[in-house]
């Protein structure tokens, strides 16, 4: 990933922390733009900037929302630009957006420090001559807010939805669909909170409490999580890099949503018996599996990305797990590769690759990346997974099928064609976690399904 040339720090900026966590905001929003991840982008930028905690917090939240509310953010340039979205820039568009955000979602910020800190960075930049531009789309914008101005409604109820909730309009449409008007707005706002930070403990180490005392002590607010046996929602606040906390270092805990954590239970493993985690990496569930094994049997960890191995095996080791091998490899043709792993796991767990629509608070890019035709390419290969996979489970044996998606046919819609080819299975049940507000966690599926004696 290069780095974007649109903007250079100077020597006057050191002391300047707003310009700084603008400054590198706009940066994750331009190499998003040109087709980075959301959260590598943050990650790269992060490396680069000399950051305080609460800049970096401050960074986070312009460019996360920035990016959410993209869609939302476009209408109110049209509306009080003299040039249209389409034919604007793309720096100039993302720098607008970063001020924009700061004026119609950021309460605390002033309007004159959102209006002066943007019109600097286009000085300091090659938009300078664009400067008075961004200062005239800033006023006016104020100018409307202040006047409690309204955006004209587009005809329909899906878009309508879409720009309210700044998603795209294939997205409302299918909403509606799965989950009436209400359902539908519901979700549609879930995806632009800001989700919790959740935990898992590693209970092969010590137990939730003693976590929760080591984080009291550095002033870290964390409480348990209803249904999620050893998972922590954390307050991050001003508390800094994640690895410089209590307990990272010694393997006592892993970052993992709470809805993810509901998955590997389901498997119901037990010590001493031969599991395979089909797409593992990053490896959240794999070492939830072991944990609940106890580390004693045979885990295998099989994933197509060398490169996401080598942070699950890195994960392994903190965590001092010791039962699970990793393998780069196909999943769906896993037969070929080791004809002696025919019929012999007792569980499965098939994570499979999916369009995401379940996490798009956490992954704010997630929306604008995901399409129609791209679902139907997913569906494709997550029956080629089910159907790679199912010679490898023994008689009595189990397999999950799990997503983090709330798109019917990558789920209900994928078992039932599944099953109905494929006699000696059963399906022993299956939910769909909707990512609403009230459950405070991510859309998630999972279906349990066991192989005939």
């Amino acid at each position: 990933m290069n780095t974007p040339s649109s903007y250079k720090k100077t020597s006057s900026e050191a002391s300047n922390s707003g310009l700084l966590s603008r400054g590198a905001a706009w940066e994750v929003l331009q190499f998003v733009s040109a087709g980075a991840y959301a959260d590598v982008a943050l990650d790269r930028v992060l490396k680069r900037w000399q950051l305080s905690s609460l800049d970096r917090a401050l960074m986070t939240e312009l460019a996360y929302g920035a990016i959410r509310q993209r869609l939302l953010l476009d209408c109110w340039l049209d509306y009080c630009g003299k040039i249209s979205v389409k034919k604007q820039p793309p720096r100039l568009r993302w720098l607008l957006h970063l001020g924009l955000y700061q004026i119609f979602f950021m309460e605390r910020i002033p309007n004159a420090a959102a209006v002066n800190t943007t019109v600097e960075l286009a000085k300091n930049s090659k938009l300078v001559k664009l400067a008075p531009v961004v200062n005239g789309i800033l006023r006016a914008a104020i100018r409307e807010n202040n006047a409690g101005t309204k955006l004209p409604l587009p005809e329909g109820l899906p878009s309508r939805l879409a720009q309210a909730q700044s998603i795209p309009i294939w997205f409302a449409e299918c909403l509606i669909r799965w989950r009436g008007e209400k359902g539908a707005e519901a979700i549609a706002k879930a995806a632009n909170q800001v989700p919790p930070f959740d935990l898992r403990v590693n209970c092969l180490r010590v137990e939730p409490k003693k976590i929760q005392e080591l984080f009291d002590a550095s002033g870290i607010q964390s409480s348990l999580i209803n249904g999620a046996l050893n998972g922590l929602q954390v307050s991050t606040t001003g508390a800094g890099n994640l690895r410089l906390w209590p307990g990272y270092k010694e393997g006592y805990w892993c970052v993992q949503d709470r809805s993810s954590q509901w998955v590997a239970p389901l498997l119901d493993p037990q010590p001493g018996e031969k599991v395979l985690d089909a797409c593992a990496a990053p490896g959240c569930k794999t070492t939830h599996i072991a944990e609940i094994m106890g580390d004693k049997g045979e885990v295998w960890a099989v994933d197509r990305s060398s490169k996401r191995l080598k942070k699950l095996e890195e994960n392994l080791n903190r965590l001092g797990i010791r039962c699970v091998t990793s393998l780069v490899a196909d999943s769906s043709s896993l037969l070929k590769i080791k004809p002696e792993w025919k019929e012999y796991f007792q569980r499965i767990l098939l994570d499979v690759p999916c369009s995401g629509l379940g996490t798009l608070s956490r992954h704010p890019d997630a929306r604008w990346r995901v399409s129609l035709e791209k679902i139907e390419e997913l569906k494709v290969l997550q029956a080629k997974l089910l159907q790679g996979v199912f010679p490898l489970l023994a008689p009595g044996g189990r397999i999950v099928y799990s997503t983090c998606t709330i798109h019917p046919e990558e789920n209900t819609f994928q078992i039932e064609k599944f099953v109905s080819r494929n006699s000696e299975l059963d399906l022993l049940n299956e939910k769909q976690i909707w990512p609403e507000i009230a459950n405070s966690g991510d859309g998630f599926y999972a279906a349990t399904l066991q192989r005939r004696s």
